[in-house]
C-alpha cells in the first residue's frame, strides 16, 4: 500500500443507491475471551432483504495514518479499555456483491485519546487526557503566518510518526462473504474531535507473506458512535481518567450526520455491563473503480 498525504476536503457526498440482499449480517463476530455478554442493543436493527443502503461517506484520512503493514485481526496489543469487536462487510454499491480479499485498515485513539506512533503529540495533538499538561498563560496578540495543518478535527497534512509503537492499528483481509472482524478497545477521545475509529479499504492488490502490496485505495472513511453508549463508557477506567472535554457526535466537524451511511456503527452491548465488551457492525458500500484516498 502507498501512502497519500492528505489534502484539504470534506465529505464527500453519497451518489448511489444500492440493495443489499443481506442475509447474515449479523453473523461472523469473532469472541473476546468467550462469548460475550449481551443483553442489549443500542440504536440497533434487524437487516432485512428489503434493507436499502447508501453509498459510504467518505471522510478525511486525518493526520495519523501509518502504512505500516501490520497484517493482525487482534490490534489490541497491552492497551485497557473495554473490549471491542468490530465486524465489517465490505460490498460494491454498485453490484452490492461482496468484495473479497480486499485489505481493510483500522486504526484509532486510545482510551486516553492518545495515538500509537504520535505519543509525543499527547492526546491527538490536543491538551490533557493523559496527553500531557493543558497549556498554561494568557494568549496575546493576534495569530500571523499561515495556519498550521494536520490539527486533531479537520484537514491538513500527514504528520510523520515520532515513535515506533503500533498498538489499535491493523489490517485484515475480508472473506468470500465480504466480511472482516477485528479486535480492540473502544476508542476515547481528544481534544476537537468525537468518537471514532479510522478505516481504508484496499483493492486491486496482492496478499504476500510480507503483506498486502499494490492496488489502490477505494474507500477512506471514519466510524462513530453514538452518545448513550459514549456516556456509558465515561462512566468506566481508563476512560474516566480522560480529562479532554468531549466533542459529542452532533457537535463533530467530520461526521456527515446521515446516520449508518456516514459510518455510525450498530452497536450490541450490556447497558448495565457495558465493561463486558461491545459488539459493532457496519455494512460498507464502496466504488472498488474508483480510488479515495482521504483527499
Amino acid at each position: 500500500m502507498t501512502q497519500t498525504p492528505e489534502q484539504s476536503g470534506r465529505d464527500r457526498e453519497p451518489t448511489r443507491r444500492a440493495v443489499l440482499l443481506a442475509g447474515g449480517a449479523t453473523a461472523v463476530a469473532v469472541g473476546l475471551g468467550g462469548a460475550l455478554a449481551v443483553e442489549a442493543a443500542a440504536e440497533d436493527a434487524t437487516t432485512t432483504a428489503d434493507t436499502c443502503y447508501t453509498l459510504t461517506s467518505e471522510t478525511v484520512e486525518g493526520p495519523y495514518y501509518i502504512d505500516a503493514d501490520k497484517i493482525r485481526r487482534d490490534v489490541t496489543e497491552d492497551q485497557d479499555g473495554i473490549p471491542l469487536t468490530l465486524t465489517l462487510k465490505v460490498i460494491d454499491a454498485e453490484s452490492c456483491k461482496p468484495l473479497r480479499n480486499a485489505a481493510v485498515d483500522i486504526w484509532h485513539c486510545n482510551a486516553l485519546g492518545v495515538y500509537s506512533g504520535y505519543e509525543a503529540s499527547g492526546s491527538g495533538g490536543g491538551a490533557g487526557g493523559g496527553g500531557g499538561p493543558a497549556p498554561t498563560g494568557t494568549p496575546t496578540g493576534t495569530p500571523t503566518g499561515t495556519p498550521p495543518t494536520g490539527g486533531p478535527g479537520g484537514p491538513g497534512g500527514h504528520q510523520e510518526p515520532t515513535d515506533d509503537t503500533r498498538y489499535l492499528r491493523g489490517t485484515w483481509r475480508t472473506d468470500e462473504h465480504g466480511y472482516v472482524t477485528f479486535r480492540t478497545v473502544f476508542p476515547g477521545w481528544y481534544q476537537g474531535r468525537c468518537v471514532h475509529i479510522h478505516v481504508k479499504v484496499h483493492v486491486d492488490g496482492v496478499w504476500t507473506d510480507a503483506g498486502y502490496e499494490g492496488g489502490h485505495t477505494c474507500h477512506t472513511g471514519q466510524l462513530f458512535f453514538d452518545e448513550k453508549s459514549v456516556l456509558l463508557t465515561g462512566a468506566v477506567e481508563p476512560y474516566a481518567g480522560n480529562t479532554t472535554t468531549r466533542t459529542t457526535l452532533d457537535e463533530d466537524t467530520i461526521y456527515p450526520g446521515n446516520g449508518h451511511a456516514g459510518g455510525l456503527l450498530y452497536l450490541k452491548y450490556d447497558r448495565k455491563h457495558i465493561a463486558r465488551g461491545v459488539r459493532a457492525r457496519l455494512t460498507l458500500g464502496v466504488t472498488p473503480d474508483e480510488t479515495h484516498d482521504g483527499g
